[in-house]
């Protein structure tokens, strides 16, 4: 059993949170104890940002743990990471569907090729909804940073970028298999490979493989 600290933490659970209106929610104080490593962790991680203070922290794992709760709505960053749940299931999906032997019937073919046409079209459902919850996020910190300050140039107005992605990702944004993808990799020079993942993106991105970080990064 894990030692306790005597040292008690009051959690105040209100105010703006990740784009979290929770103002109109009733105010609580709870007093509790921790755990004292757990304690030692939680300062180290905590910072004075927005968002990662120990009362974010705290209220971020708590709707993890606990789900939908009536009253509060879902902050972005647990949406994000369900839609991110949701993304890697995905690809192991797809992954296992390249993994199937090479000797399997033309109507087995034409099956695992509908099965990723529908994955595909989910995967794009989900791009659109994740890209939908940044710019809410953005749109809604920028507007209290435009309340604070009264300076109108603080909304950068910029659109979210894709990020970096590994083979597997790449490979369900693409709508291929691992296997495909690496033997592209493998054969094309990068011009190559970064014309053929364009004519395969639906965002028209051109994807370059970096050998530092092992991931491949997209190129408008």
């Amino acid at each position: 059993m894990l030692p306790r600290t005597p040292l008690r933490c009051k959690l105040y659970i209100y105010g703006m949170y990740l784009g979290v209106d929770m103002t109109r929610v009733e105010r609580e104080s709870m007093n509790f104890k921790l755990p004292k490593p757990l304690a030692e962790a939680l300062r180290k991680k905590a910072s004075p940002q927005p968002g990662k203070t120990a009362t974010d922290i705290v209220i971020r794992g708590l709707l993890h743990e606990l789900g939908d709760i009536p009253g509060v709505e879902v902050c972005t960053e647990v949406r994000l990471q369900k839609v991110e749940e949701q993304l890697h299931q995905l690809a192991q999906n797809i992954n296992n569907q390249g993994s199937k032997p090479s000797s399997q019937s033309n109507a087995s073919e034409e099956r695992t090729e509908e099965k990723l046409e529908a994955l595909n079209r989910r995967v794009a459902q989900l791009e659109g909804a994740l890209i939908a919850i940044q710019r809410n996020g953005s749109a809604s910190n920028n507007q209290r940073r435009y309340k604070n300050s009264g300076n109108p140039y603080n909304q950068s107005g910029k659109p979210p970028q894709i990020e970096a992605l590994d083979e597997q990702k790449l490979a369900l944004r693409l709508n291929v298999n691992i296997p495909t993808l690496q033997e592209k990799h493998a054969t094309l020079s990068t011009s190559e490979f970064g014309e053929w993942s364009k004519n395969r993106d639906r965002g028209k991105y051109t994807w370059r493989f970096n050998e530092k970080d092992k991931l491949y990064h997209p190129v408008k």
